[in-house]
């Protein structure tokens, strides 16, 4: 899922080099909605790990 918002990101600077405004507004927003939801996933399954007795990696 990291790999997909760094796939956003980069379509965003390119369009934004390119000149391409709505594009690379349209593709830095996904980018940030799909790393925030990388980012609460991880958190959650840290917990998870955490209450199963496991210490994190």
């Amino acid at each position: 899922m990291l790999g997909w918002a760094i796939t956003f990101l980069v379509i965003a600077l390119i369009a934004g080099v390119l000149g391409f405004g709505g594009i690379a507004a349209a593709s830095a927003g996904i980018a940030k909605i799909i790393f925030y939801v990388f980012i609460i996933l991880f958190v959650i399954a840290m917990i998870a790990r955490a209450v199963r007795g496991k210490p994190p990696v």
